[in-house]
């Protein structure tokens, strides 16, 4: 059983160029599944079958795991039988009568703008070189919508301050480039001339932002900058740098941007994605709506 995991693991790797971090979520899925299998006596991929998916579904549901979580373990294991079926490794796939774990959708988490504004006037106060990065990093975030991890991994060849871009690495190896407003623009530009030089070593990183140890930052790093600024701002919401993602969609979408545009700057690969987000602007007009409908 080991073997044909690790087998389907280098298919999404090799064969579908997923990242790291898609791989890692399959693997612990099958992992945790293996794991329940062998509990119940299994040996061999042939032990495998519906009875023992269906328990391992149910035991989930029983110690309270949500709809959603339980339907990604299921589609992991579905996509894993999908690939032993074809490799020969099972003769049937008995995943085909499990029904798909249908969990309530959530819409994403959006700031204000007027919370973002705020947000983005922490870093400012502090006058620092680690205050200038930080206002560098969360503006460039907000103003171009990139996730969180390349927001870390862009090297300073990725950024062309002159023009108006950057050039990230999404999901699949896909590369796209975003535009920059002028905002972002200028304390990039402040960064890089002041204070990213006293971060960088000799022969030191080719990553844009550094941490005062001269290393790349760290997505951990960088979540736990977002988060002591979103509690001196006094924002109550949970924000995390996807907040700022959902928030760079949403705030495009109602200023009259039309959806493709934004599908391509956060690099989703189907359109189905982004639609998530006119969901959130109606959200947005219902609320409007209530208060100020005099028959609302």
């Amino acid at each position: 059983m080991d073997e044909a995991v690790q087998a389907f693991l280098d298919h999404l790797t090799i064969e579908r160029g997923l990242s790291a971090n898609t791989i890692a979520a399959y693997g612990g899925d099958l992992a945790q599944f293996v794991g329940y299998a062998r509990e119940k006596g299994a040996t061999s991929l042939g032990d495998l079958g519906e009875p023992v998916l269906l328990g391992f579904l149910n035991g989930l549901r029983e110690v309270g795991m949500s709809p959603n979580s339980i339907g990604r373990k299921l589609s992991a294991i579905r996509t894993f039988c999908k690939f032993a079926c074809r490799e020969n490794l099972l003769r049937k796939d008995f995943t085909a009568n499990i029904e798909g774990m249908h969990g309530v959708k959530r819409l994403p988490g959006v700031l204000t703008i007027e919370e973002v504004s705020s947000l983005l006037s922490q870093p400012a106060a502090a006058g620092d070189a680690a205050g200038a990065r930080d206002k560098a990093m969360l503006e460039t975030l907000y103003a171009t919508g990139v996730r969180a991890s390349e927001l870390v991994n862009l090297r300073l060849t990725d950024v062309n301050t002159s023009v108006g871009f950057v050039r990230c690495m999404g999901k699949g190896s896909k590369e796209r480039i975003v535009p920059l407003g002028k905002v972002a623009i200028e304390y990039l530009a402040r960064y890089l001339s002041n204070s990213r030089p006293k971060y960088a070593r000799s022969g030191s990183s080719e990553y844009l932002f550094l941490t005062n140890r001269g290393r790349k930052m760290s997505r951990v790093g960088f979540w736990k900058i977002v988060k002591k600024y979103a509690a001196r701002a006094g924002i109550t919401k949970n924000v995390t740098p996807h907040t700022l993602r959902h928030s760079f969609a949403t705030h495009l979408l109602q200023g009259g941007a039309d959806l493709r545009s934004i599908q391509e700057m956060l690099g989703h690969a189907d359109i189905a994605t982004t639609q998530v987000y006119t969901h959130v602007s109606r959200e947005k007009l219902k609320e409007v709506y209530r208060q100020s409908h005099p028959r609302a």
